[in-house]
This record gives structure tokens, sequence and C-alpha cells, in this order.
């Protein structure tokens, strides 16, 4: 046994360049992949969401990655809407975000009960709606979830809607 492995380095090296490695300890062609970033080419991800203020008179603090680039790409709003698709609360973003990944915006007076339950997501200006947005009601807590990209997608032509992008 002891000989077979022998022979096994000693062809693993015959095979090898002298800077490679002997084994592969890591695959170079994959980058680690950070979960606070959102991949470029992807959409807007919601990560987060805290909620304070009183019943019908919330105020929402809301994470988000996105892949923004500039004014051509960026995540222009977050939104607070209903399971049945109502828009509920949108927070316009007004710029890109290039150097500060993940970001969080407030925004609020979100008019909903402690109880009502509710959606998050995020919006970019060129890509739409991602599939990464929070679920949850004020009195027990937000919680990530998912959701088609088109779903509700009739809210991306509601107002208010961003007059454009200041950076």
């Amino acid at each position: 046994m002891m000989t077979f492995i022998s022979t096994f380095i000693i062809m693993l090296m015959a095979c090898s360049s002298p800077n490679e490695p002997l084994l592969p300890t890591s695959n170079s062609n994959v980058n680690p992949v950070d979960e606070t970033q959102a991949p470029m080419g992807t959409s807007a991800r919601v990560t987060d969401v805290t909620v304070s203020g009183d019943a019908n008179n919330y105020d929402f603090s809301v994470t988000i990655a996105s892949p923004d680039t500039g004014c051509d790409q960026y995540a222009d709003w977050w939104e607070v809407f209903t399971e049945d698709g109502t828009l509920i609360y949108r927070r316009i973003l007004a710029h890109s975000h290039v150097t500060e990944q993940p970001f969080t915006r407030s925004g609020g007076r979100v008019n909903i009960g402690p109880e009502d339950v509710v959606y998050v997501r995020a919006h970019m200006n060129n890509l739409g709606y991602g599939t990464d947005v929070y679920r949850g009601t004020v009195a027990n807590g937000f919680m990530a979830d998912t959701l088609a990209p088109d779903h509700a997608g009739h809210l991306a032509n509601e107002e208010p809607l961003p007059a454009g992008c200041a950076f």
C-alpha cells in the first residue's frame, strides 16, 4: 500500500509544473461569494428590514445590496406592498450607490397595522425587480423570502416614480 501511495505522489509531481500545487487547494477560477453584495447582472436584493414607530405610522429602514454601476444601473426604489399586490409605500432612491454596498435608507410614514402582512422589495432602474424580498409583520418581524420578479409587476408603473438619477 505504501508503495502505491509513493508511486501516486511521484506521478503527481511529474505531471505538475513547479508553480502548481500537488493537489488543488481551491478553484482559483471561482470567487468566494460575498452574501452582502449582489453580483453584477442581477437585480437589487433586500437584505434587512427594521421598523419603528406606531400603528399606521411606521418608519422602515431597508438595507439593499445592488449591482450599481452609476446612473446607467442603480437601485432606484424600495417599496412596501400587500400580499394582493397593493402598493402601500415607495421610497425613491435619487442616486446610485456604487461605493456604498450594501446601503440602508429609511422611509415612512407606512400606513399599516402591526399584524398586516406585507412584502418589502427593491427595484433596479434597468433590471426591474429581483427575487429576494422580505415578508412579515411589524408585530412578528420580517424574514427573507423570494417572489417571482414579475409578481405584482404592475407596481413598476405606479406613482411615485423617480424623476432621474443625480449621480
